[in-house]
């Protein structure tokens, strides 16, 4: 066996986990010191860099001392739990990642709830304490409290602890211990990570954790091997999740060292690899010896609680900005999403329109963004939770919601939620005057809800939320209380009209936006909507009114981005995606057409 460690780098979101693995590769030597690292170097897609979040599991391996260690960087948003759980059951240990300011979160929970029940040790690593907030002593107790609050075993509770500040490049033993390196975050891997089991003289038996596409070579499967050796060229038996079987051969066998993919002549028990040559390859498929077949348990795949249509662009501006705008290739484009993301479905409901269903809005509007600037016109309709049905009773899916906000807002934001259908679990006072309040709500609430937050206090809340199971529907909650502002022109917008309907409410467009008949401009301050004209100009007359000549004072539109835009939409509404613009529109543009659907649909 080579010496060989796998580990997977469990945390929240923004906790410092891609930024560790980018010191771990540095320190050991696997990227030399001239070649110059791209901050975050894992996050490789342009997204994930905006964002500064990591959206799909990545592996990379890295040499140290005569071992070999393995390491996948999971992603820390609830949207992606299914990749993180995946992930888990190829690994041997994990490192777990905590901010020392703050502390214990929502994913935080749902990471080590996954790691604990499948018997993983975790090595605890308390990251960010040169913050001026730090108190990795209390975040260490929280941290023990939440090990003993999901069950764990005598062993996992004695979990090794270090403290880090990844940024700096120094991980630590003890407190007092001075800053160095990173060379503590080896030897606890090294040290408590046990070795993969399994042989290489037992038949060959691997799993695949997730996937990957190559133009030239089609389906790449990312797999660990637990059992076996496995040479390029070698004759496999694929076994589907459903026990279908289909034997194949591998045309390329490939390993990870640091950033790069190295073609391989062959690997044994315990490596992780890429293997090509099986067409249709799947997330949780066994790959094993054709002699003595030994499939390994399918993987779980968590079940999407969302889903919106998109449809092709018919606006009056449809096909100015994007190249993509034909069904058929929105249709080639969401398939081949598919390839690659099993958390997604896609269904054809009709001509040019699809149901994609995700794990949350976060997942969807990635996948539109994408699209977009990739070329793609499309629109997209308002998100809608997934209902289930069991034994008659209808079922809906429910969020574990964590807030932190100023003491002085947590009254209006507990008020609001409790219109939304939240029960309020626990609050609890956190340093500076802020506290932290948990609750338990309908998917349904959530929609719309982060914008309305954000306005509620004063853009100093954060709240993070992660699913927790289907649960009894709950009947109605409260929606968007403002009609919508829509154009009843075609035309370019003029600053003297939005002056004057800047008192009907909060513009989304600025003078020179292109509007047409049937979108929408802005907010209206009252719960109807309201027809308007944002291209009238000035009736000119002769005479020069004394004072009635002063510049136009604007106040600035309020700029939609996607996630604002799906979250504000109602039912019969869409958001129009192009590579340059968002707008946002009626379902029906014609104001007659829109008044009969009204009526119908009471």
């Amino acid at each position: 066996m080579q010496n060989i460690r796998n580990i997977a780098v469990i945390a929240h979101v923004d906790h410092g986990k891609t930024t560790l693995v980018d010191e771990l590769l540095k320190q050991s030597g696997t990227i030399e010191a001239h070649k110059e690292l791209a901050e975050r170097a894992m996050d490789s897609n342009d997204l994930e860099r905006e964002r500064g979040i990591t959206i799909l599991s990545k592996n990379t391996a890295i040499r140290y001392g005569g071992f070999k260690i393995n390491i996948i960087d999971t992603p820390g948003h609830a949207d992606f739990g299914g990749e993180v759980e995946r992930v888990l059951k190829m690994v041997d240990g994990v490192l777990l990642l905590v901010d020392a300011q703050e502390g214990v979160m929502p994913q935080t929970k749902f990471v080590v709830k996954k790691a604990i029940s499948l018997g993983l040790k975790p090595i605890v690593v308390i990251n960010k304490i040169d913050k001026p907030a730090a108190e990795p002593e209390r975040v260490v107790d929280e941290i023990f409290d939440l090990f003993v609050a999901m069950d764990a075993s005598e062993d996992q509770l004695d979990f090794p602890i270090l403290y880090a500040a990844a940024r700096e490049g120094y991980a630590k033993w003890n407190l007092e211990d001075e800053n160095k390196d990173i060379t503590p975050v080896f030897e606890a891997i090294i040290e408590h990570v046990p070795a993969p089991s399994g042989s290489a003289d037992n038949p060959a038996q691997m799993q695949v954790f997730t996937l990957d596409y190559d133009n030239y070579v089609g389906r790449i499967g990312i797999a660990r091997i637990f059992n076996g050796r496995i040479k390029r060229g070698d004759e496999l038996l694929l076994v589907k999740a459903n026990g279908e079987e289909k034997k194949g051969r591998i045309s390329k066998l490939i390993g990870f060292l640091g950033l790069n993919r190295l073609e391989i002549d062959e690997a044994e028990a315990g490596d992780i690899v890429a293997v090509a040559g099986f067409e249709d390859i799947d997330v949780g498929d066994s790959l094993v010896d054709p002699a003595n077949p030994m499939p390994l348990d399918p993987l779980h795949i968590e079940e999407p609680t969302l889903s919106v249509f998109f449809s092709v662009n018919d606006s009056p501006l449809a096909g100015r900005e994007g190249k993509h705008v034909t069904s058929n290739k929105l249709k080639d484009r969401l398939m081949k999403e598919m390839e690659t993301n099993i958390a997604m479905r896609v269904e054809e409901v009709g001509e040019g329109r699809f149901k994609v269903s995700g794990r949350g809005e976060l997942q969807i509007t990635i996948l539109a963004e994408n699209m977009r600037r990739e070329g793609y016109e499309f629109s997209i309709s308002r998100p809608e939770v997934i209902i289930k049905e069991e034994n008659g009773v209808k079922l809906e899916p429910f969020e574990y919601l964590v807030i932190d906000t100023p003491e002085d807002y947590s009254g209006t934001v507990i008020d609001k939620l409790g219109r939304r259908k939240a029960v309020m679990k626990s609050m609890t006072p956190m340093d500076e005057g802020s506290v932290r309040i948990e609750f338990e709500i309908p998917a349904r609430g959530l929609i719309g809800f982060r914008s309305e937050f954000l306005t509620d206090t004063k853009g100093e809340g954060v709240m993070n939320h992660s699913f927790l199971d289907f649960r009894p529907f709950v009947g109605e909650v409260e929606h968007r209380k403002n009609g919508a502002l829509i154009s009843m022109e075609n035309g370019k917008a003029l600053a003297y009209a939005l002056f004057n309907l800047q008192e009907r409410g909060v513009l989304f467009i600025e003078p020179g936006t292109e509007v047409y008949v049937g979108m929408i401009i802005g907010e209206h301050s009252r719960p109807n909507d309201l027809e308007v004209n944002p291209i009238k100009g000035k009736n000119l007359t002769n005479v020069r009114a004394a004072g009635s000549d002063e510049a136009i004072k604007l106040t600035p539109p309020r700029k939609m981005t996607l996630e604002r835009a799906l979250e504000w939409i109602e039912e019969d509404e869409l958001v129009e995606v192009t590579p340059k613009s968002i707008r946002l529109r009626k379902r029906y543009l014609d104001p007659h057409v829109r008044k009969r659907m009204a009526k119908q649909k009471k």
